[in-house]
């Protein structure tokens, strides 16, 4: 390690030039990574919705749909406009009643489910299918060009057209997330650090780790909207303290050096020690999310354990170069420290160390009842901005045309025409279904001898399949629209076992499923790679459990409190949250246990040894955690989407919870079970303890 660092030190230069360089290619890489706007996309490919989706879209060329309603626009510039929106690139076909009878036969002459169908007292409805899937570039370019239509009274909804405003409100919002990110950090370093310049140096630092990140996504072949927007500002809170870590030891190593580059060569082996050791748990923690059957976790998991990595080297490599090359400035340009280890805190602590245990057995219960009883909804299009084009597209289908969610339903082409017709009329009968369209279903009904049914039959059967289109008064993830589709699914069983239903129903109630199974999964498989890490590094059993203990106490308060506020969570929220928090907050559990631990072995009886391990631990805990609640506080407040909002609160909640239970519950724990610690640990300083009146 001394020759790589004494490397590293007099290479400095060429290693900065390099690193520069490198800025070129990463830039390239983050212009050509793809963004996934979809996040029902990420649902597993072998579950029944997406089985139902891929035949759509190979079978009857639907991969994707956008329904356009279309207010107080006359037949004639109805078939105008259909040719305009049939001639921009993307669009497969226009689907309206121009196709299927004459303009110039009034709508009366129609048969009335057909009408109720196209049309609304003003109103009337377009179907447009897409070449490509929802998410695809190609989609969202033709979705924004009819979108300017809107100006002529014409509102596209669906999930193709919501996913296109997803994708316009994250690149106008993620320069301002990273913009408020920075300053926010910066304001939270110069009050926890010295010098004016080094919170201006390390940002400059963390520039070349984020890049390097971003860029090689393009790897990946694309990555979540999510991902994109929350990668930067978690890499931010969760690697910056690495860098306040070299140069703290540099600073230290400067005073017992002659030269400084004997002093930043002791520094970057130190540091590296340490902070390879305490990052080992936050990428455990972050790849954990790669066991997700929703790939989204390991979309997630894959470029934030990415992105730790990254941090790690750039702190050892290139920061090195910065520090040394401003290192007069540094020193030069001073302030006062304002987070200063707080006083009072380990007397504190020692002296109500039994209330605070008391008070952690208390909450612990009810906080886990909590966390496991908070409200999650999956709804992806509910919580979103009203003001979304796609929104008010969406309520106009729901208030005019009754067409909340649609079903597609596919079965077997060999089942007869009078079944079909009878699983319609079934369909038909349930709750919350408005209306069944089928092609059987149209030719029964009475028409006049100008009706084409041929337009109706290319779209409705197509390949192998038959399609039914079930439209539904219930919102996707509604307990009664779960209830109906099990009850449509039972009614196609009676007559195809293999039939399949897609759409933004089904796909929503596997997501349900997926994530009720993940949530566990990530939770366990997260603890327990941790604890192992744990067990590993102290060469104990019952460090691990002490430790996990402390942070799963800070994730159950930090989860349980929307349940006692009545906050409903986006599902996602529940499952990676918990995951980020105990691997970004370990470290600081960690740091004060290491510090216990030398303080026994420098002689320290235990009540003496935890009040050293709180006051000087506290003020890189301190700043770290500020820096990490920075970080995603100011996304939390400006951020539009519910999804983005919830996310950054939560986590920027979770950094100052998880760090006040590292100041005052771990060291109650420590203090309490220290035998039991000694006896479960290989090497662990013996200890006496002293009663509190010797005190």
């Amino acid at each position: 390690m001394k020759k790589m660092a004494d490397f590293i030190v007099k290479q400095r230069n060429k290693i900065l030039m390099i690193a520069i360089l490198l800025l070129i290619p990463s830039i390239i890489g983050y212009a050509r990574t793809k963004t996934n706007y979809d996040l029902l996309s990420y649902l597993p490919q072998d579950c029944e919705s997406m089985l139902a989706q891929n035949s759509l879209a190979d079978d009857f060329h639907l991969a994707s749909t956008g329904m356009l309603v279309a207010e107080n626009i006359p037949d004639k510039n109805m078939t105008k406009l259909k040719a305009e929106i049939e001639a921009i690139d993307g669009v497969k076909q226009v689907l309206w009643r121009g196709d299927v009878l004459d303009t110039a036969i009034p709508k009366e002459a129609l048969p009335e489910n057909i009408r109720n169908i196209l049309y609304s007292d003003q109103s009337t409805l377009m179907i447009i299918s897409f070449e490509e899937e929802s998410a695809s570039p190609r989609t969202m370019e033709a979705i924004k060009q009819i979108k300017t239509y809107a100006e002529k009274e014409c509102y596209l909804g669906g999930l193709s057209a919501v996913s296109e405003d997803v994708k316009d409100l994250t690149q106008q919002e993620m320069p301002v997330y990273i913009i408020i990110a920075v300053a926010l950090v910066v304001l939270v370093l110069y009050m926890g650090l010295s010098s004016n310049l080094a919170p201006l140096i390390f940002v400059l630092g963390i520039v070349f780790p984020v890049a390097y990140n971003m860029g090689s996504n393009v790897l990946l072949g694309e990555v979540s909207y999510i991902t994109k927007a929350l990668a930067v500002v978690l890499q931010l809170g969760v690697t910056m303290d690495y860098s306040i870590f070299l140069l703290h030891r540099y600073q230290e190593e400067k005073r017992k050096c002659s030269e400084r580059e004997d002093a930043m060569s002791n520094a970057i082996q130190a540091t590296f020690t340490s902070i390879t050791s305490s990052s080992i748990t936050t990428i455990a923690g972050f790849l954990a999310l790669c066991v997700m059957q929703l790939t989204l976790g390991r979309d997630i998991g894959m470029v934030m354990a990415k992105g730790v990595v990254l941090g790690v080297l750039s702190t050892i490599i290139i920061l090195p170069a910065l520090i040394m090359y401003f290192d007069q400035a540094i020193e030069k340009w001073q302030h006062p420290i304002f987070i200063n280890s707080p006083k009072q805190l380990p007397d504190f602590v020692i002296h109500h160390y039994k209330k605070i245990f008391a008070l952690f057995l208390i909450l612990i219960i009810p906080m886990a009842y909590a966390q496991n009883h908070t409200n999650v909804y999956y709804d992806l299009s509910a919580n979103m901005p009203q003001d979304f084009a796609s929104i008010i597209g969406t309520n106009k289908l729901k208030e005019q045309f009754h067409m909340t969610t649609t079903h597609f339903v596919l079965v077997d082409e060999k089942l007869k025409s009078y079944q079909i017709k009878e699983i319609g009329d079934k369909i038909e009968k349930l709750d919350g279904v408005y209306n069944v369209i089928s092609y059987e279903g149209i030719i029964g009904s009475r028409i006049p001898n100008e009706f084409e049914p041929e337009v109706v039959k290319e779209i409705l059967n197509n390949g192998h399949r038959k399609m039914m289109l079930v439209n539904s008064m219930y919102t996707a993830a509604d307990d009664r629209e779960m209830k109906q589709l099990s009850e449509i699914q039972e009614i196609l069983h009676q007559y195809d076992d293999n039939a399949l239903i897609a759409g933004e129903g089904a796909m929503t109630r596997d997501l349900i499923e997926v994530c009720d199974t993940d949530f566990t999964m990530v939770n366990v498989l997260s603890i327990l790679a941790i604890f192992i890490i744990i067990a590993i590094t102290f060469r104990s059993l019952s460090l691990p459990i002490i430790l996990v203990c402390a942070i799963e106490f800070a994730i159950c308060i930090n989860m349980g409190i929307p349940f006692f506020t009545g906050t409903t969570l986006p599902f996602i929220a529940s499952i990676v949250v918990g995951t980020i928090q105990l691997g970004a907050t370990v470290d600081y559990a960690i740091l004060m246990t290491t510090r216990f631990k030398e303080e026994l072995a420098d002689g320290c009886e235990v009540t003496k040894a935890v009040k050293n391990a709180i006051t000087k631990t506290a003020p890189s805990i301190l700043t770290s955690g500020l820096s990490f609640f920075a970080a995603c506080i100011g996304v939390a407040v400006i951020a539009k989407m519910d999804l983005m909002k919830s996310l950054c609160m939560l986590i920027s909640r979770g950094a100052i919870i998880s760090m006040i239970a590292i100041l005052f519950v771990l060291p109650v724990l420590l203090l309490i079970f220290h035998k039991a610690i000694a006896k479960t640990t290989k090497g662990w300083p013996s200890a006496t303890m002293k009663s509190q009146e010797e005190q």
